[in-house]
C-alpha cells in the first residue's frame, strides 16, 4: 500500500520556524562558554555561529595575559560586536590579590574592555573584603561575580555547603551579580562531583534553594557533568566553563533535540497542540 504525508501549505522559511513547529521553546542564553586560549579567528567563527546562545563569554585562565595583546583585544572586540559580554577567569584575580597588585589587575581588565571579573578563593586563602573589591571594580565600570569552592580540597560536604552559602550571601550583599559553583576542568573529586564524577543533586538543590537559578552558574566542563545538570534541573539551569566546541551539543540537549534528552520529560519539546498528519492512501 502506497501512502504519503501531505505537505504543509506554506514552506518553511527558517530553522527557527521549524523549531517552533516541533515545540522547541525560545530560550534565553543560559550557557557561559570559555575560551582557554583559542586564536582570534577561531573565537570569531564561534561567535558568528553561536553568539545568540552565549550568556557571557569567559576569557579563561591567564592565557589572555601572555598571548599577543592585540589578539586579546581583538577577541574582546569581537564579542562586543556580537553583543556578548565577557568575564575573566578567577585564577588571575587570585594571583593579583596574592601578589598585592589587585588595583593594577582591575585597571588592566578595564582597559582591555571586559565586562566583568570573576573573584574567588579557589587556590589561595586571601583575606578578601567583598564590598571593597566590588566597589573598586564598579568604579572602573566592571561587574563582579564570585566563584564558590576550592579547587584542590575535594568534593563538597555538609559543612562546606553551609560555609559556601554564607560566603555567597556576603558577596551578593556586596554587589556581586552571580555566583559560580566550582567544578574545575574535570568535574571529578571537586564541588558537586565525587571522585567518580557522580553528581550530588541534594547539594546542588541547597545552592538553588539559597540563591535561585538566576544567580547561580554551575561549572560543567565535560559531557557527563553537562548532561547530569540538565537532566536534573531541566532547561533553566545556567551552565558555565563549557568549551566553545561543545556549546552546540549542550544547547541541543537543553532543547531536547539530542537523542538522550528527547526521552526526558523536562527537556523533550512539547507542542501546544499536536497536529494530525493526514495519511493519503
Amino acid at each position: 500500500m502506497n501512502s504519503q504525508l501531505t505537505r504543509s501549505s506554506s514552506r518553511m522559511q527558517s530553522t527557527q520556524d521549524y523549531l517552533q513547529k516541533i515545540g522547541v521553546p525560545q530560550i534565553a542564553p543560559l550557557t557561559s562558554p570559555f575560551d582557554p586560549g583559542y586564536d582570534p579567528a577561531t573565537l570569531e567563527s564561534h561567535l558568528e555561529q553561536s553568539a545568540h546562545l552565549m550568556s557571557i563569554l569567559k576569557i579563561s585562565m591567564a592565557c589572555w595575559m601572555i598571548a599577543a595583546e592585540s589578539a586579546t583585544r581583538r577577541k574582546i572586540a569581537a564579542a562586543k560586536r556580537h553583543g556578548v559580554p565577557t568575564v575573566t577567569g578567577g585564577g588571575p584575580f587570585e594571583v593579583a590579590v596574592a601578589q598585592g597588585e589587585l588595583p593594577a589587575y582591575l585597571d588592566l581588565c578595564a582597559d582591555i574592555g571586559v565586562t566583568r571579573i570573576e573573584c574567588g578563593e579557589g587556590f589561595t586563602d586571601p583575606d578578601l573584603r567583598p564590598r571593597e573589591i566590588v566597589r573598586m571594580a564598579n568604579e572602573l565600570g566592571l561587574e563582579a561575580q564570585f566563584e564558590l569552592g576550592k579547587k584542590h580540597t575535594g568534593a563538597f560536604d555538609d559543612e562546606t555547603i553551609d560555609a559556601l552559602i554564607d560566603q555567597g550571601r556576603r558577596w551578593l550583599d556586596a554587589g556581586a551579580l552571580q555566583l559560580v559553583i566550582e567544578a574545575r576542568e574535570s568535574a571529578c573529586g571537586v564541588g558537586l562531583f565525587d571522585q567518580n564524577g557522580h553528581f550530588n543533586p541534594a547539594y546542588a538543590d541547597r545552592f538553588v534553594d539559597a540563591f535561585g537559578h538566576e544567580i547561580l552558574m554551575f561549572e560543567a566542563p565535560n559531557k557527563a557533568s553537562q548532561f547530569a545538570l540538565l537532566n536534573y534541573f531541566g532547561r533553566e539551569v545556567h551552565l558555565c566553563n563549557v568549551r566553545l566546541e561543545e556549546l552546540l551539543r549542550v544547547e541541543i540537549y537543553r532543547r531536547g533535540l539530542h537523542s538522550d534528552a528527547f526521552a526526558k520529560e523536562n527537556l523533550r519539546p512539547h507542542k501546544r497542540a499536536l497536529a494530525v498528519l493526514e495519511v493519503v492512501r
